[in-house]
């Protein structure tokens, strides 16, 4: 049996507002387990975004409890977080958020300079080798398609070999059949990587593949029924 990698426990998000306060999480509770996906789903403006960014310690709960693989994430200060989440977390977002004066290289490269790799060279043209990148390695993102740069974003976020990722509408800015790709492939990476993966996403068929939906709706969070996965 698995051991939770997430254990989030009546977490609550409110912000003060010029008509008072607003809450955006109410309550919040989920846990998963190692190699389990996860799809949240609901419309703009849920919470879904919210809930990403506390769970990768980024943004702060006004209450409960986030463990990340039985580490309190606000028991400790934020230096202490950011530890962690270079240690434990992947990131890949709708917008790539790639560093423009870097090579593709050099953005995989990055996670693993950080944390002092000696082998961060060799280690990050190996992954963008499995990505499909290996004639890209000295191209900046401004020449890079939109797929190809999404792609250089999944080996950024697998090249440290993370126990959870954290996937924020990762086809949002590419047309559908780059989608359809870049999705193929973080579900093949995920899978061979035995990784956690949390996947904020508006596309119905999209989180059909993942092992749990989750509905978010007014800052509440609730279990759907999975839907079968389309067929191929």
């Amino acid at each position: 049996m698995y051991e939770p990698i997430i254990a989030v426990e009546r977490v609550t998000k409110q912000v003060a507002d010029a008509t008072g306060t607003l809450t955006i999480l109410h309550e919040v509770d989920f846990r998963l387990v190692a190699r389990e996906s996860v799809a949240i789903v609901g419309a703009s403006g849920s919470g879904k975004s919210t809930l990403l960014s506390i769970l990768a310690g980024l943004d702060v709960p006004s209450s409960g409890t986030v463990r990340l693989a039985g580490i309190d994430l606000f028991a400790m200060d934020e230096d202490a977080r950011a530890a962690v989440r270079s240690e434990r977390v992947g990131f890949v977002f709708q917008s790539f958020q790639l560093l423009a004066n870097l090579t593709a290289l050099e953005n995989v490269m990055l996670p693993l300079e950080l944390k002092g790799d000696a082998a961060a060279r060799a280690k990050a043209t190996e992954m963008l080798q499995r990505v499909g990148l290996a004639e890209r390695l000295g191209h900046y993102p401004r020449v890079l398609s939109g797929g190809e740069q999404q792609r250089v974003a999944l080996a950024r976020a697998f090249v440290t070999r993370p126990a959870l990722l954290l996937a924020d509408e990762p086809t949002g800015s590419l047309d559908f059949a780059t989608g359809a790709k870049v999705m193929d492939l973080m579900f093949e990476m995920n899978r061979e990587a035995g990784t956690t993966l949390v996947l904020v996403t508006h596309d119905r068929a999209i989180a059909a593949r993942c092992d749990r939906q989750l509905r978010m709706e007014a800052g509440r969070l609730s279990e759907q029924p999975r839907e079968p996965a389309p067929a191929a």
